[in-house]
């Protein structure tokens, strides 16, 4: 299965990517399911729950954190629960993947080399993540070869997704899975298990 585990859309606040659009393009382009990833919030996704999927096409939410160590990719989380600090705040990583954790969640940081909102080389010395997006569709490939690197040094997962803000970014890196996934569960005990791995698409 092919999946865009890094969408966003006009639910992320800084984009105007109707979610249904996005899923139109992305079944087009040949993906099996994508995975909205909001900024800050589980629940300003919702609304996508309530759309007209495509039959057999998978449609997931997570979340992406603004961390003090960079953007971090939260999947398996069904609520806010997790977040105790506010939405405009720039949480301290530990305790999102402590808080994450506890939930049954993973954390995963997110185009980890690109620059001021990445982890870069704290990636070697935090303890916690789960996986590195090694393929992020709006990186170039100077940045998306250290996540690479990084993830086969630490023996971790790899994901890969658009990071989409305009409709034709959908598509551009997303993560082949080895094993049918049907809900985030499936999706979490497969990051987890390392039966997954980034690529870049077209």
């Amino acid at each position: 299965m092919k999946i865009d585990l890094h969408c966003h859309s006009k639910y992320s606040q800084d984009n105007h990517l109707d979610p249904e659009d996005l899923i139109l393009v992305a079944r087009r382009l040949g993906l099996d399911g994508v995975c909205f990833t909001e900024h800050h919030s589980y629940r300003c996704s919702w609304p996508v729950s309530g759309m007209n999927i495509p039959d057999g096409f998978l449609v997931l939410r997570g979340i992406e954190v603004s961390t003090d160590s960079g953007h971090v990719l939260v999947y398996g989380v069904l609520d806010d629960s997790w977040n105790q600090w506010g939405r405009n705040n720039y949480l301290k990583v530990g305790k999102v993947l402590d808080s994450v954790h506890a939930l049954g969640g993973i954390c995963v940081p997110a185009h980890p080399f690109r620059g001021r909102e990445s982890v870069g080389d704290r990636v070697f010395s935090l303890e916690g993540f789960d996986a590195i997006e090694t393929h992020n569709g709006v990186n170039g490939g100077a940045q998306n070869k250290p996540a690479i690197e990084a993830a086969l040094k630490l023996g971790l997962p790899s994901i890969g997704g658009s990071d989409c803000h305009h409709i034709d970014q959908v598509g551009r890196a997303y993560t082949v899975f080895d094993n049918p996934i049907r809900d985030i569960l499936d999706l979490v005990a497969e990051i987890k298990a390392g039966n997954c791995r980034g690529e870049q698409g077209p």
